[in-house]
Parts: structure tokens; C-alpha cells; sequence
């Protein structure tokens, strides 16, 4: 994964078979980080089998995903909620159950689509600002038609 606000970038293995890796989740944990606070979650590890799982639909497995978004505090989420659109108030980033996406030579509606076919959560697209959410709360789909000045 390439963070895109950090410069970061990571590349681990985090489960084997059913076991999951806790080194490797604690450096996810800490990849995915509110970057504007440094707050590290304990992130809900569904989310990273539904990363791997959007990988295997559209036959990438392995390939760099850019993170737009992980996990945000309240105060980061109010903070773009008044600098934004489209930022829930509720959001599932502040619960670590949720994270933007894209993946380099992937067009959006193909990251979407896939990301929707596996019914394993929420779906939103932003196609101006040209990324991906996805989350593992209850099954729904949204695209927000952003003005270019996000």
C-alpha cells in the first residue's frame, strides 16, 4: 500500500491461512494512522480480508493500493466535514471499519464495481476525486457527484 498524505509505503503479510499476523496488523494499524493526529486504531480486520478480497476480484492480487483515507478521529472528521463533501458524520473511518481507495491502472467504476460484487459492505464512489470507499458496515452503494474544488 502507498499512503498518499504520508509518502508512505508498506508491503506485508498479515494473515496466514486463518491466523492472523498481530506484528504485522500492529504496522497496518500504525500504516493507517490518522495522518493529521498521528491517533493509531485498532483497525477492524475485515477490512484488510476485503482489500485482499477487491484485489482477487479484479485479478491484481498484490498490487499497490493507494490509500486516500484510513482511519480518522472525530476531530479529523469534523474537521473535513467542514472542508468537504460527502463526509458522513458517522463515519465508519472513525471506527477503523473503513478506507478510500484506488489502485493504480484500475478506473474507478471497475474498483467500485468489484468492490460491490462482493457484497461485503459499504461502497461509495467519488469519481472527481477519484477514489473508493469501502467499509465493512452494512451492505449499500452511494456515488457523490463532488465539485471539482475538493
Amino acid at each position: 500500500m502507498f499512503h498518499t498524505h504520508t509518502g508512505e509505503r508498506i508491503d506485508i503479510v498479515y494473515r496466514r491461512g486463518d491466523t492472523y499476523l498481530p506484528d504485522a496488523v500492529t504496522r497496518l494499524d500504525e500504516f493507517l494512522r490518522d495522518h493529521r493526529t498521528g491517533t493509531v486504531p485498532q483497525y477492524d480486520l475485515r477490512v484488510f480480508d476485503l482489500l485482499t478480497a477487491i484485489e482477487r476480484k479484479l485479478g491484481v492480487p498484490g498490487a499497490e493500493i493507494d490509500v486516500i483515507c484510513g482511519y480518522r478521529t472525530p476531530w479529523s472528521n469534523t474537521f473535513l466535514r467542514e472542508h468537504s463533501a460527502g463526509v458522513a458524520l458517522h463515519s465508519l473511518h472513525m471506527q477503523a471499519e473503513a478506507i478510500d481507495i484506488r489502485i493504480p491502472g484500475i478506473s474507478i467504476a471497475r474498483l467500485r464495481d468489484a468492490a460491490l460484487a462482493l457484497h461485503l459492505g459499504g461502497v461509495g464512489s467519488y469519481p472527481v476525486s477519484q477514489f473508493v470507499h469501502v467499509d465493512v458496515g452494512r451492505v449499500r452503494q452511494w456515488t457523490l457527484p463532488e465539485s471539482s474544488d475538493k
